[in-house]
């Protein structure tokens, strides 16, 4: 058979024509140090900040440092098995974590990834764990109360959707019982929450995970956990990977609450990685950007304008201080950010106040227009009362001669403390604790022992819902008080067939 060199010619002129080049171009690095979950590689010159690199062993990491000859890069992950000389390429997409529905009752890792054996997660959607917070135009005043079923908050210092209250105090003084309450509270509130947990141990956030559950909260509820054990670069991620899990909700016009527990831990972690990328330190051998590290994470909090829906993303950071010193870098940075402060002191916890909650040094700056009508006008005295009452405890410790009218404000001021305390895991509805503080200002209580009032109150709320439930309904759907006249009667007539007339 003859070889036909025009038809070969032709064929191969038409296969030249049909061509279609298809590079694939990589951008490719090299590792020139490795350690403490850091490394530096040289060859990656178009490298963005925040861009996901993948190491030779399938590990991710996140350029942080770019310089003039090397990349200092953060490794989130596994180390151990990568050396000197390993190859590392751009993957041209800045971090992004997992996010949606899909996520809500799982415990994930700060990369999205799961770590509760329940498998993998069903969710296509992502969000970049850095994102530019609302801007001025974007937000809406705080206006709607976030119930935390705690009496001395909702009281006291009342948080709104969309605020950012901080919570501060020693370790051991009952700040994260605050925040499990909180979410607890949330059942049937329309409100997702997301509980970030940072350099905690394991056994820890595993009973805070079955906590949850027991009480039915793991059922609206993400938990995000980088855990003592793991690298430095994962703690410092983990707040902005959850901070992009509710953004999620917040631009659906949904409501999410999101826990730091605690930013101190983060703080710490930045510093050690920010050290090993050799950056000059600055106050406590932080760097200068650690204000920063908390300032955009927080502003990410918002109550977003109706224009764009009307979500909320509410914000509880934690701060442990060092023998109540409210005063330290860390912490004043974070009180300058936030909406307010909920300080919980040592010697409270230990003397059997819990809440611990210092009502002098506690803040919320959204103030009334975070609580419902009927709670401000219940509520509206009660902090002075507790402020006046402590003064005098503390001026009659010293004589004993007191005049009927300052007896009778001690009195008060035992039984306001009283009421404020709570039970572990009890979160209250809001009109129950209306309730009991309309019966304490009112003075109902002046007659009952101090010791009986918690007694005192659980038995009015069994009667009330038995006898006078309609109280209960007009204060939850109406948001005020009903007629003085009708909820005096309702609270003689417990008090006449109760054991405390």
């Amino acid at each position: 058979m003859a070889i036909n060199a025009q038809e070969i010619s032709a064929l191969i002129k038409k296969q030249i024509e049909n061509f279609q080049p298809n590079f694939d171009v990589t951008e490719t690095g090299v590792v020139t140090y490795v350690g403490d979950g850091i490394a530096r590689a040289r060859g990656l010159d178009n490298a963005m900040s925040g861009e996901l690199l993948e190491f030779g062993n399938g590990t991710f990491g996140m350029a942080q440092n770019l310089e003039s000859n090397d990349v200092g890069i953060i490794i989130l992950g596994d180390f151990d098995s990568i050396r000197e000389g390993d190859t590392v390429k751009r993957t041209g997409k800045i971090m992004e974590v997992p996010v949606g529905e899909a996520l809500i009752g799982r415990v994930v890792n700060p990369l999205g990834q799961p770590v509760d054996g329940l498998g993998e997660i069903a969710t296509e959607d992502t969000r970049p764990v850095e994102t530019p917070a609302p801007g001025v135009m974007q937000r809406q005043s705080v206006s709607e109360p976030l119930q935390t079923g705690i009496k001395a908050i909702d009281a006291l210092v009342p948080i709104g959707r969309g605020q950012r209250e901080l919570i501060i105090g020693d370790r051991q003084t009952g700040k994260t019982s605050i925040a499990i309450d909180t979410i607890i509270n949330q059942k049937g509130q329309d409100m997702i929450c997301i509980y970030v947990a940072i350099g905690q141990k394991e056994s820890t956030v595993r009973s805070q995970v079955e906590t949850l559950r027991k009480y039915g909260a793991l059922d609206y509820t993400i938990v995000v956990t980088a855990s003592a054990s793991q690298p430095s670069p994962l703690l410092y991620i983990a707040p902005y990977a959850g901070v992009a899990m509710a953004e999620e909700f917040m631009y659906k016009g949904k409501h999410a609450l999101i826990v730091y527990d605690d930013l101190s831990k983060q703080a710490v972690a930045y510093r050690e990685l920010s050290l090993l990328l050799r950056r000059p330190p600055g106050r406590e051998a932080y760097p200068g950007d650690v204000f920063y590290l908390h300032s955009r994470l927080l502003e990410r909090s918002a109550k977003l304008s109706d224009e764009l829906g009307g979500g909320s993303v509410t914000a509880l950071p934690f701060i442990e201080t060092q023998a109540g010193d409210i005063s330290a870098y860390i912490a004043t940075n974070v009180i300058s950010i936030t909406d307010g402060q909920i300080f919980l002191q040592e010697n409270l916890f230990n003397s059997g106040i819990r809440p611990a909650i210092d009502a002098g040094s506690s803040v919320s700056r959204v103030g009334g227009s975070a609580q419902i009508k009927a709670m401000k006008k219940v509520a509206g005295t009660l902090r002075l009362d507790l402020a006046s009452y402590r003064e005098l405890e503390a001026f009659t410790q010293f004589g004993s001669d007191l005049d009927s009218a300052t007896q009778a404000k001690l009195n008060r001021g035992r039984r306001t403390v009283e009421v404020l305390k709570q039970g572990l895991h009890k979160p209250l509805a809001v009109e129950k604790q209306v309730l009991i503080l309309y019966a304490l200002t009112h003075g109902f209580l002046d007659s009952v022992p101090v010791n009986d009032i918690l007694t005192f109150q659980d038995d009015m709320f069994d009667y009330f819902d038995s006898h006078y439930h309609d109280i209960f309904e007009t204060i939850r759907t109406t948001k005020d008080l009903p007629e003085e006249s009708v909820l005096d009667k309702a609270i003689q007539s417990f008090k006449d067939q109760s054991q405390f007339s």
